[in-house]
């Protein structure tokens, strides 16, 4: 294989890598914030790259004439949609930073994606580009016409009006982050314009003439397209999402790390594989199987490290401790296999058959662990009795007992609270009396069942907090967010001057009501914001979450109709919000008792959230009056 023949193997390569790094970058940009506009836009341009390369690489092993010429076709349609969807980025990108169309450059927009509907459909006549050029050339491409002049202007002059739209974005954004991300944007996003331009069309008889020079400087652009591509990427994942700089950078590194990464050394290695002959092609799936599993073993052991170094920066301690707190976390089926071994333990050393263990809470049990066969006890009376027992002489250790039917009952208090119960520890009482061994290794065990309840409790507590403070640090990092690149606006809007569409109130409240009694919805829920929310935190010791699902409630409890609750058509819509959402009962069982189908249910839940959105709307409009009546009469 001689120079000539590697270097055309490396850019079919670096091509195909291409469209696999924009296709994958392009899956992502769908995944994760592709509510923002420039987010959008990005997706768009990504779509028109994974075209334009897709067509080249498959044009360049297809051995078909006519097959070579549709796909140069096809990849004509991402070169067409390119200068459109530049000029969009670039007037998504100027209205993040605080400049927002006031219709010229919308309608601009719009007049560029016409010429470019224009010019697309002139392919399949031959009027924009002809028919396939083979003969005598460095490699085939599609003839060039008089009206390639004219779209070569339109891409030109698109291209230059985008660069311009974006020089403005930067100017006007004025944080240190946002200017250096829009500047990774704005030299990322020449790859895709400058790579995706087919100079053949004007440079064959160069190219023709000069082949090494035209192959060297396809690997060089193609190279610099495929890292440039992912710089792009990586400024625009910003945008749209109020996750931590932290969080954004992990996610799209492994996501790159993981996909086009991999799936280009895989491909590479193995394309090589198959072109070395006899009798390397005879590995190539093994290759291709081994190349992807070790890949995938490098990334999971490495990552770890990259991470700690590189993403965590001066908070690396307080977020391994959180690392490890996920991965240690102590969940209710920990402490039940906990539990049933500490009373397995009992029963063996006691000599018994039955055991059990119970956490209690201010409602009553929480749950109950037993081996031996289930335990029959009344509840109520003996959680009533429990409290009693602190005051008898009969202890085993610092514990107190007493006997309950054929049971020793053993309470468990709180160590840091000792007037707080945790729950408590019931066993068989023995045939014979305790030697002295085995009091102490049944205290010993005591024991260990009140130090796995008091850490559940004590971890529970610390959840409880996170829970309330959750909703206070997404407002914040929302507002961080924002104010990368439009500052002065969102940092001094205030809570009233929060635009409220009906449309988007109602999915919020969706959103709010699938997560009721606790959820990611919940917690995150944009109605934190709203003023009657903040009115009402006082009400609940300042926690926002309890304010939401009270506002919910009351919102709920506004549409209920008067009398006595019935099942009738017109307590409908209060009854679905009723037994679904507040009562947290199943689809089916709401519709089997409301006396209709699941799918009439869910029409009908549609226009139930409908309405108490425009109830919330109402209340809103409410507070924010009695706010600015208070402030003029102030």
């Amino acid at each position: 294989m001689n120079l000539l023949s590697i270097l055309q193997t490396i850019n079919e390569l670096l091509a195909a890598g291409i469209s696999i790094t924009a296709f994958s970058l392009l899956l992502y940009a769908l995944s994760f914030n592709l509510k923002d506009k420039v987010a959008r836009s990005f997706a768009f341009i990504l779509g028109c790259v994974v075209v334009v390369f897709v067509g080249e690489s498959v044009a360049g092993v297809v051995s078909s004439p006519t097959w070579i010429e549709i796909w140069y076709q096809i990849q004509w349609v991402g070169i067409i949609m390119l200068p459109a969807a530049y000029v969009h980025m670039s007037d998504a990108i100027l209205a993040t930073t605080g400049r927002p169309s006031r219709g010229r450059r919308t309608k601009l927009v719009k007049v560029t994606f016409l010429i470019s509907l224009v010019f697309l459909i002139m392919i399949p006549f031959y009027v924009l580009v002809g028919p396939l050029v083979i003969e005598g050339v460095v490699a085939p491409h599609l003839e060039r016409t008089n009206l390639t002049w004219v779209f070569s202007a339109f891409y030109i002059l698109s291209m230059i009006w985008a660069w311009i739209n974006f020089q403005r974005a930067y100017h006007r954004t004025v944080t240190r982050s946002g200017r250096r991300r829009m500047g990774y944007l704005i030299g990322g996003a020449l790859a895709p314009a400058l790579g995706s331009f087919p100079y053949l069309l004007f440079g064959s008889t160069f190219a023709a003439q000069h082949q090494y020079v035209f192959w060297l400087t396809a690997v060089v652009s193609n190279v610099l397209v495929s890292g440039l591509i992912i710089i792009m990427a990586y400024a625009v994942a910003f945008f749209g999402v109020s996750w931590p700089d932290r969080v954004v950078k992990r996610r799209l590194i492994k996501w790159v790390m993981r996909g086009p990464v991999t799936a280009s050394t895989v491909l590479a290695l193995t394309t090589v594989a198959r072109r070395a002959g006899e009798p390397l092609s005879f590995f190539a799936p093994v290759v291709m199987a081994g190349t992807f599993l070790l890949m995938q073993y490098f990334i999971t052991m490495f990552s770890p490290i990259w991470e700690r170094w590189f993403l965590f920066g001066e908070a690396k301690k307080n977020l391994a401790l959180l690392q490890n707190l996920e991965e240690r976390l102590f969940t209710l089926d920990d402490l039940s296999q906990f539990l049933e071994s500490v009373l397995a333990a009992m029963c063996d050393r006691l000599q018994v058959t039955k055991a059990f263990a119970a956490s209690l809470d201010s409602i009553g049990m929480d749950f109950l662990v037993s081996v031996g066969g289930q335990v029959d006890f009344n509840e109520d009376e003996l959680t009533n009795r429990i409290m009693d027992a602190s005051f008898r002489k009969d202890q085993i250790g610092n514990y107190s007992i007493f006997l309950w039917g054929k049971c020793w009952i053993i309470p468990l208090f709180n160590a840091r609270k000792p007037e707080e119960l945790l729950g408590l520890v019931g066993v068989e009482v023995p045939v014979e009396i305790l030697d002295d061994d085995q009091r102490e290794a049944f205290q010993i065990l005591i024991q260990r069942a009140q130090q796995a309840l008091e850490d559940r409790n004590f971890q529970q507590q610390v959840f409880s907090s996170i829970e309330d403070l959750t909703p206070q640090m997404n407002r914040i990092q929302r507002l961080r967010a924002a104010a990368r690149y439009d500052g002065t606006s969102v940092l001094t809007a205030t809570t009233g001057e929060i635009s409220l569409d009906e449309d988007t109130l109602t999915e919020w409240v969706k959103d709010a009501l699938s997560d009721y009694w606790g959820g990611p919805d919940l917690l995150e829920s944009p109605l934190l914001q709203l003023e009657v929310v903040q009115n009402s935190l006082d009400e609940h010791d300042g926690i926002s979450v309890k304010a939401v699902r009270a506002i919910l409630k009351d919102a709920i409890e506004k549409i209920r109709p008067e009398g006595t609750r019935r099942f009738t058509l017109d307590w409908v819509l209060y009854n679905i919000l009723d037994m679904k959402f507040l009562k947290g009962q199943k689809v089916r069982d709401v519709a089997k008792r409301l006396a209709m189908s699941e799918a009439n249910l869910y029409r009908k839940q549609k226009v139930a959230i409908e309405v108490v959105a425009k109830t919330i709307l109402e209340m809103e409009k409410q507070a924010r009056e009695n706010v600015k009546d208070s402030s003029e009469s102030g």
